[in-house]
């Protein structure tokens, strides 16, 4: 069985929720998609009893701070622990060429020389191209270009059980991706707010989408089952029922708009 176990799933500046970020977990181990913006990410995989040394794969959409950060304090860990003997397999980490550089020159300005030499020891880093195939975890991942209007950005695709499950990073989906998209049986798409508070969170500004817009979309392309995060935090323990009655309205299908650290089965 699949599982999907949500760390993280406010957006880049939200503070009483963590940025969005997810561990795909199966029987063969675990597989992290973004890391958020900061240590929060060491004590949130804790709190799912999860090690950093129990991740051998960790998949980076883009470079923004709240997908990336996170993962400059893993290798931090994961290089004192190199040092202390404590590593016995290597880390994959995946991710396009912009996000790279921003990994390798990040790091090396702010962890020490002597960490930095040893997490390229330990951690291999694939650099990927569009509609490029991996096995992780026994289970193969179609990795492509979301074509974002912002940063160069990456989303994937997987079949497990003859079912498609589709994760398009925290953008709106372009429109050149529809047919990628149309018939999938799970589909991971950003949304910042509900539509009525557009105007006061800018959303279509910022290369995002409402509750309503997203559900919208996904519902003509026939998408079986919609997955939103990334969202703003103002409505506490509203947000749940509030964003999930407009997807509803706006969309056939299931609808998961889920709290953080809950689980959903694939």
């Amino acid at each position: 069985m699949r599982k999907l176990i949500m760390l993280g799933i406010g957006h880049g500046g939200t503070l009483d929720l963590y940025n969005t970020c997810f561990i795909i977990q199966n029987e063969n181990g675990n597989f992290l998609v973004d890391t958020g913006g900061s240590i929060e990410i060491i004590k949130r995989l804790k709190k799912v009893n999860i090690q950093i040394t129990d991740i051998k794969h960790i998949f980076i959409s883009h470079s923004h701070t709240d997908h990336i950060l996170g993962l400059i304090w893993m290798l931090k860990k994961l290089g004192i622990a190199s040092i202390n003997g404590k590593i016995k397999n290597k880390t994959n980490i995946y991710c396009n060429d912009v996000v790279y550089e921003s990994i390798i020159g990040v790091s090396k300005h702010v962890l020490p020389e002597k960490i930095v030499k040893e997490v390229l020891k330990i951690v291999d880093f694939h650099i990927l191209k569009n509609d490029e195939q991996i096995d992780i975890n026994g289970e193969k991942y179609i990795f492509f270009d979301i074509n974002a209007r912002d940063t160069k950005q990456f989303g994937f695709e997987s079949k497990i059980d003859g079912k498609r499950l589709i994760f398009l990073g925290d953008e709106t989906l372009n429109s050149n991706l529809y047919e990628r998209v149309r018939d999938a049986d799970y589909v991971m798409h950003e949304a910042f707010c509900l539509d009525s508070e557009e105007s006061i969170f800018h959303a279509y500004q910022k290369n995002h989408s409402t509750v309503k817009s997203a559900s919208k979309i996904m519902n003509d392309l026939n998408v079986k089952n919609l997955i939103l995060y990334h969202t703003e935090e103002t409505h506490g323990m509203e947000r749940k029922k509030l964003y999930t009655k407009e997807g509803k309205n706006n969309f056939r299908g299931n609808i998961y708009i889920p709290d953080e650290f809950e689980i959903i089965e694939l």
